[in-house]
């Protein structure tokens, strides 16, 4: 689903990191670690698409949905419609996102009223959603409870079982122990 061979990233004349190389499978899972400001979330949108490698090969065999700190969710709208939107898009259904986010009661609600993690929720919900065989999620955890943490694991390992795969970088356990470890720069 996902192929990166010895990727480099320089950004703002700086060496992020290089020779980074894993492979997703169906059902696989790999979790990119390490401090702030090592280049997590540039390789997380180098995997998408979004920046162009320095060196290397970066192959996607499967659609993909990203998750990142922009929720990409219109504040002026519902829950269920700003979801609405991205899952016409995707060609699927808002509520198979906002069930597993425990988000089906808040579905009336603007979106701008939600609080950070309800937000995170929510923003995962539109990636569990859009039906995407491979999920790249940044930090996914983040503003999360303890119940959120524990549906995001849920929901990955249902998205797993299913034959999708994930990419996460995170600072916190969420669920992938058995995934493949990458850490960028020292530990």
């Amino acid at each position: 689903m996902l192929l990166l061979e010895g990727v480099a990233l320089v950004r703002g004349g700086r060496l992020l990191f290089e020779g980074v190389s894993l492979g997703l499978a169906p059902g696989g899972a790999a979790v990119i670690r390490g401090p702030n400001g090592v280049g997590k979330s540039s390789l997380m949108r180098v995997a998408a698409g979004l920046l162009r490698a320095s060196a290397g090969l970066v192959q996607r065999k499967a659609p993909l949905a990203l998750a990142d700190e922009a929720a990409a969710l219109d504040v002026r709208l519902t829950v269920a419609q700003a979801l609405g939107f991205w899952a016409r898009l995707d060609g699927a259904r808002a509520e198979d996102g906002m069930e597993p986010m425990g988000l089906t009661r808040l579905a009336d609600v603007p979106v701008r009223m939600l609080s950070t993690g309800q937000r995170k929720r929510a923003t995962l919900a539109r990636v569990i959603a859009s039906g995407a065989p491979l999920w790249l999620l940044d930090e996914p955890a983040n503003g999360l409870d303890a119940e959120g943490q524990e549906r995001l694991a849920a929901a990955m390992a249902t998205h797993r079982g299913r034959g999708g795969a994930v990419l996460a970088a995170t600072h916190q356990p969420i669920g992938l122990e058995d995934a493949e470890q990458l850490t960028l720069g020292s530990a």
